[in-house]
């Protein structure tokens, strides 16, 4: 019965979540929020791409195929601008990264889980989503999803990823150790801030986030990113309920922990969801490479 099973398992991270992490506002995006893409070795498109917001790279200068993206922001090959922005990713990445994880998902497919409550969710290695996921804020729309990806971040084509009961202090983020990829076709929501490259395959959506690589090339194939999106910008029908592509934390950006006493009592009875519990990093977050 794997729908029972993972019905089940959704149903437990629930419980386990149901007061997420404290954040503050100091993870926020900050000069990177104006950018709807921003590479580090290079800047590549080819075909026909839509995006809303700046486009960018640093320290690099190479920024090719531009003359077929529809844009309406600014370009920034390496210039102060760009420079300030990759540092605030930088930053945002590391802040983010030293969060205390409430779920270990390691080994878990992100298309097997339905939907997921806010939190911050661990996975020791790579991170894959597989048909479809729904991120829902329902009852927690100040509260981050923050996904800390130990490698790669991979959807495959066609895959969905949409959000539900969201508002404007909603905030996502993906932080991948090494590169991401999105599949063909594919729509995906967030800021993805990889510490290598990120590679948009052909008909790739990020409806409503970014792009941020770190170090590495970011590179596109026909597709759609709007970091401030609302409903039917670009044609995507999507909006991100004012939330200026999911960099919430809104209420100056702190939310309250449970109390230890009811972190026992939700964990008492549910032994066979008890390793999804909350557990704190053993160590600072390496230096990116």
């Amino acid at each position: 019965m794997p729908g029972t099973l993972n019905r089940c398992a959704t149903f437990g991270i629930y419980l386990l979540i149901a007061f997420p992490t404290s954040v503050t506002g100091a993870t926020r995006l900050g000069a990177a929020a104006d950018f709807a893409l921003l590479g580090a070795a290079a800047v590549t498109n080819s075909g026909a791409s839509a995006v809303r917001g700046d486009m960018g790279v640093s320290p690099g200068v190479s920024m090719t195929g531009l003359d077929t993206v529809a844009h309406n922001g600014g370009v920034h090959a390496n210039d102060v601008v760009a420079v300030t922005a990759q540092g605030a990713a930088g930053s945002a990445y590391d802040s983010l990264s030293a969060l205390a994880f409430d779920v270990d998902l390691s080994g878990t497919d992100l298309g097997s889980l339905g939907s997921l409550p806010p939190g911050v969710y661990r996975f020791a290695t790579a991170a894959e989503l597989t048909g479809a996921l729904i991120l829902d804020f329902a009852g927690h729309q100040a509260q981050p999803f923050v996904f800390q990806i130990g490698t790669a971040l991979t959807t495959i084509a066609a895959s969905q990823l949409t959000v539900i009961n969201g508002s404007a202090d909603s905030a996502i983020y993906w932080l991948v150790g090494s590169s991401a990829t999105l599949g063909a076709g594919s729509t995906f929501v967030g800021n993805v801030i990889a510490d290598q490259s990120i590679t948009l395959a052909d008909g790739a959506r990020i409806l409503c986030g970014r792009g941020l690589a770190l170090h590495g090339a970011l590179t596109m194939i026909a597709n759609l990113v709007s970091n401030d999106c609302a409903a039917g910008d670009l044609g995507s029908g999507l909006g991100d309920f004012g939330s200026h592509g999911y960099d919430g934390f809104g209420n100056g950006g702190v939310s309250t922990a449970p109390e230890p006493g009811t972190w026992a009592m939700l964990l008492t009875g549910f032994g066979a969801v008890g390793g999804l519990a909350r557990r704190r990093r053993q160590a600072a977050h390496s230096s990116r490479l």
